[in-house]
């Protein structure tokens, strides 16, 4: 509980013993202040009242609050058996044991003369008694009624019939008489129920000290022939099953050589209860793992347990008659405590959480219940106080809360925590007028990291990420990771752009130095998008979102870069996301169509095959080429479906135009997206299978970077594809870098010249020696060469000279869903 906020109960209540004794305790503290019959006070070691409860004031005449903090034999003389009562108490303080119960006549301060019976035990720690309780019954009346007896033996009958006590008359064992006293303690309708039996009939088989009741009956009776009389104390046993305490008086006469004696029986049943309250509290009190306190009405200290001196370092002896120390920390005013007890005043009950602070100066969480207890008037008598050490919940309580809040791989803050601290940054900024940069940044192809090395080295480069974006920002400002390969840093309170733009420049070398990693060196790069507050948003979602695009924008433009956010570049991705949804629904809706472009043999001028080329009719934005949706296609994963019907169709239609008597062969382009899907072959497979197309007429273009990807399954793919009859080209050769050792490993059929290099023809004298070398490598091979995007007369010529084998372009004829496919001019 914070000191802002004393007044308010807390949520955590202590289990185990700390709460049993808080119950046990309440209970007993409550019931020695309302009990009617037992007068109760405890003395420490030298000899000072330290608890006194209603009842003492009514028997000793003095008030609880005249009481505590004198000597006990301040307030009451015990006559000429003084020195014998003082002696009886240091024999309890000595030996640790109670002393028997005994009968003590005492004047009180007013000069009223009492009896009370008395009994003295213990409260002891490690064996050591601390305080001294003392249970007394004021036995006045009862003390009459036997001087009565005894003086007015004629008059006996008389007595024995009005006594307050309990009386029966025993010849040998058996009851021959009761008085109706003992009727009622009894629980009998009339003597017909007592005369005849003996005390053992009223008895259990076994007394509270494990010996049986016969055993024991026959010891006690035998004292009591051989001193003349004997008081002890006995469980008695009733037959409707109820159970009673008396205190026995048993008195030996032998009359006429016949063994009489009569017992005085008084129900001592609520001081045993009491007793039993008070012993159960005490083992509760000095054995609680928590620190119990109770204080008087003045907040004097009256009993500490052992578990409160470990906690806060305070022996008893420092505190015992003094009023609560303060849990004093520095977390706390003063007037923090005073909150407290005027809290406690008003409602009885106040607990939260207060740091205490060892005499080491430690300091300590400790969750403190602070309890008042009434008497029969309402009346504060006295105050108890729980305390809990809670250092390993609270620890328990932040390992959690840690977990909650950081990424458990690199152990940064997490989306939950980088929200909370960029509201709190978002705020400051407001307030002092200062901008907050957001960095989203990516890490270029680290996927190829994890499929390459495997995911522990993965996790390794990430974790050394982490380190070095944390070592490139200041402590106020916020590294997030949001998962995968992907960062977020906050910059609190900058000045400009060029500050965001800085340290943008720092991540960026820091990330290109090399990772090594279980005998590996992993070179990195990171693309960046920035967004600034307030120029760019001034919320947490708008500045996420335009940072995101920022960072896309850094990887279309090559990666490896940093990019702050424009208003272009929103439009541009808000186009891509309509794009994006439109696509989803172009398939089913039709809009997709195929165009044909002629492919020419050079030599004969005879349409050889059409490559099919995608165009897709949109509804509102009108006919778009293959560079306006195709990426968007691969990056939302609807190239393969898309791939699929442009297999499907561009077979179809090759087998229509051999059934019309035009045998040409069909080219379709792949993407890489097909073959990392890995049902490539069977969707060729279905495709021919549909159309009923021969293998040898089509013909799938494979573009260099697949090629170059030369994992197993991408061999195995295009392997496949060969053995079934069907033509392999690699497309746009040149645009690359792949090798002879990488061409060799696949079984191609054909190589495609790059536009690129025919539209410089003739103008540029590196591409009249790239060409030729391009077509001796295809030759080297036993490839065919096609050259794409001839336009003039001039290209041609000078592919024909070098030996290409093969063109197409607007010169032949530009593409349409009806090619005119007759022989071409050489």
């Amino acid at each position: 509980m914070s000191a802002d906020t004393p007044a308010q109960t807390g949520s955590f209540e202590p289990e185990g013993p700390g709460r049993e004794a808080l119950d046990v305790l309440y209970r007993f503290v409550a019931a020695l202040e309302l009990a009617p019959t037992v007068a109760v006070h405890s003395t420490d070691r030298n000899g000072i009242v330290r608890y006194w409860n209603h009842t003492c004031a009514d028997v000793f005449g003095v008030s609880a609050e005249e009481a505590v903090g004198r000597p006990l034999t301040s307030l009451a003389s015990h006559l000429d058996r003084e020195e014998d009562f003082k002696n009886t108490l240091e024999s309890v303080w000595k030996t640790g044991r109670t002393a028997p119960p005994r009968d003590w006549h005492i004047r009180r301060l007013d000069g009223a003369d009492r009896w009370l019976y008395s009994t003295h035990f213990p409260v002891l720690r490690d064996g050591v008694p601390q305080q001294l309780f003392c249970m007394e019954v004021d036995i006045s009346r009862r003390k009459v009624d036997e001087a009565e007896l005894i003086e007015a033996g004629s008059n006996f009958r008389q007595l024995f019939e009005r006594s307050t006590d309990a009386i029966v008359l025993i010849e040998g064992n058996n009851i021959i008489d009761a008085n109706p006293a003992a009727l009622v303690l009894f629980h009998c309708a009339g003597k017909q129920d007592v005369v005849g039996k003996t005390l053992l009939d009223f008895s259990p088989e076994v007394q509270a000290t494990g010996e049986t009741s016969i055993v024991a009956d026959a010891a006690l009776t035998a004292r009591a022939f051989i001193d003349g009389n004997h008081r002890y104390e006995w469980e008695y046993a009733l037959p409707d099953g109820t159970h009673f305490w008396a205190e026995v008086l048993l008195t030996s006469v032998t009359l006429d050589h016949e063994f009489l004696s009569y017992a005085v029986l008084r129900d001592i049943s609520p001081r045993k209860a009491a007793e039993h309250a008070l012993a159960m509290a005490a083992r509760v009190f000095e054995k609680s793992r928590d620190a119990i306190l109770l204080t008087d009405r003045h907040y004097r200290v009256i009993a500490v347990n052992q578990a409160f001196s470990v906690l806060t370092g305070i022996g008893a002896d420092e505190v015992m008659g003094g009023e609560v120390p303060g849990l004093h920390s520095g977390m706390h005013e003063p007037s923090f405590y005073q909150q407290i007890w005027d809290f406690v005043a008003v409602h009885d009950h106040w607990e939260g959480e207060v740091c205490c602070v060892r005499r080491e100066d430690e300091d300590v969480p400790v969750w403190v219940a602070v309890t008042a207890i009434r008497d029969s008037a309402e009346q504060v008598s006295n105050y108890m106080a729980i305390m809990t050490d809670i250092t390993e919940r609270k620890r328990a309580e932040e390992q959690t809360r840690h977990l909650a809040e950081h990424d458990f791989l690199t152990d940064l803050p997490n989306r939950v925590l980088f929200l909370d601290r960029l509201q709190q940054a978002l705020v400051s900024a407001r307030r002092q007028h200062s901008k907050v940069a957001v960095m989203f940044l990516d890490l270029d192809r680290f996927k190829g990291i994890n499929d390459s090395f495997g995911h522990h080295v993965g996790d390794a480069v990430l974790k050394e990420v982490a380190t070095r974006l944390t070592g490139c920002v200041r402590g106020v400002d916020t590294v997030s990771r949001q998962g995968g390969d992907e960062f977020v840093v906050i910059l609190a309170d900058i000045g400009g752009v060029d500050q965001a733009a800085h340290v943008a420049t720092s991540v960026m070398h820091a990330v290109a130095q090399p990772v090594r990693s279980n005998g590996h060196s992993i070179s990195l790069s990171v693309s960046i998008g920035i967004a600034i507050c307030p120029e760019d948003g001034l919320d947490v979602d708008t500045l996420l979102q335009h940072a995101d695009v920022a960072m896309y924008h850094a990887k279309q433009n090559g990666r490896n870069a940093f990019s702050f956010f424009n208003a272009d570049m929103n439009a541009h991705v808000i186009e891509r996301v309509q794009i994006e949804n439109e696509l989803r629904h172009a398939l089913s809706n039709q809009e997709f169509f195929l165009e044909y472009q002629p492919e020419v043999n050079i030599a004969t001028g005879l349409t050889i095959g059409v490559e099919a080329l995608l165009r897709w009719r949109h509804p509102q934005r009108g006919l778009l080429m293959p560079h306006q949706f195709i990426q968007v296609a691969e990056e939302c994963g609807l190239m393969v479906p898309i791939g699929e019907w442009v297999l499907r169709q561009a077979c179809s239609q090759a087998r229509a135009w051999r059934d019309e008597g035009c045998p040409v062969g069909v080219a379709v382009n792949l993407s890489g997206a097909q073959f990392l899907h890995g049902g490539l072959v069977h969707s060729v497979d279905e495709a021919l299978r549909l159309s009923g197309l021969a293998p040898e007429f089509l013909d799938l273009e494979i573009t260099e970077s697949v090629i170059m990807r030369g994992d197993d399954a991408t061999v195995a793919t295009v392997a496949a594809l060969r053995e079934r009859g069907v033509q392999l080209t690699i497309d746009d050769f040149g645009t690359g870098y792949s090798s002879l050792s990488f061409l060799r490993r696949y079984p191609l059929t054909k190589l495609k010249i790059d536009r690129s290099f025919v539209d410089e023809i003739p103008e540029h004298d590196t591409t009249a020696n790239l060409i030729p070398a391009i077509i001796a490598v295809a030759r080297s091979l036993k490839l065919r060469v096609i050259a794409e995007g001839v336009e003039t007369a001039e290209q041609l010529m000078f592919l024909q000279q070098h030996g290409c084998d093969d063109y197409q372009g607007y010169y032949a004829s530009m593409a349409s869903t009806e090619p005119d496919l007759k022989p071409r001019p050489r």
